[in-house]
């Protein structure tokens, strides 16, 4: 084939093979995971280096925990409700050989519910409990039943949700609150996509007709 029709040719090609790569780079899908997080709170929010079986909380403390989607700690979501001992336990007297643990307990979001599930609306609690109790111990005082799994994973609070324990989510599961038919979700090419096909193959269609012109 000469050369003055091989340079177009070749300009069609490598558009046509930039057009199919673009068509075939879908969304990211990194997974997350569906879980109660468990948080510390001293005037902020800190994510809790330990379970909260083996937590043991001094007296005023403030414990949170949160239902969310996340990937890890880094990204996790923090209960909604600022950490405030006075706030959650001023009304609760001290008593002899116990102490009180204020608590946060926040279902999170429509969007982080499993299937069938509607999350509980966020309460607080002061749990009053003997000295040596643990976070756990603290929680269960207030919002039975727990339900824990075989490696001692917080999975359930008060009986929220049904079932299910730290799953791995798809970060492109549908959420109830997004439209239904979208491209996003049918898995089509997004609406920027198809215009960079468009204006790849013009360009393509462009240069071959100017290599045409320059041979009449």
């Amino acid at each position: 084939m000469p050369t003055r029709i091989l340079a177009p040719v070749l300009v069609l090609v490598l558009a046509l093979g930039a057009a199919l790569t673009l068509l075939g780079a879908g969304p990211a899908q990194a997974a997350g995971y569906r879980y109660w997080s468990f948080w510390l709170g001293s005037g902020a929010w800190t994510y809790a280096t330990e379970g909260p079986a083996t937590a043991r909380p001094a007296d005023g403390s403030v414990n949170g925990f949160r239902f969310s989607v996340s990937e890890d700690s880094a990204d996790s979501a923090q209960p909604r409700r600022a950490p405030d001992f006075k706030a959650i336990c001023g009304g609760t007297p001290p008593k002899a050989d116990t102490k009180r643990i204020a608590l946060v307990i926040d279902s999170g979001t429509r969007a982080d519910a499993p299937s069938g599930d509607t999350p509980p609306a966020p309460r607080v609690a002061c749990a009053q409990v003997r000295k040596d109790a643990t976070s756990a111990e603290a929680l269960a005082s207030v919002a039975k039943p727990l339900r824990y799994n075989s490696q001692a994973l917080l999975c359930a609070i008060a009986g929220y949700p049904k079932s299910g324990c730290g799953d791995q989510v798809s970060a492109s599961e549908p959420k109830p609150s997004a439209p239904a038919s979208s491209d996003a979700e049918e898995g089509g090419p997004s609406l920027g996509i198809v215009a960079g096909i468009a204006a790849i193959l013009a360009l393509g269609a462009a240069t071959v007709w100017q290599s045409r012109r320059r041979k009449r």
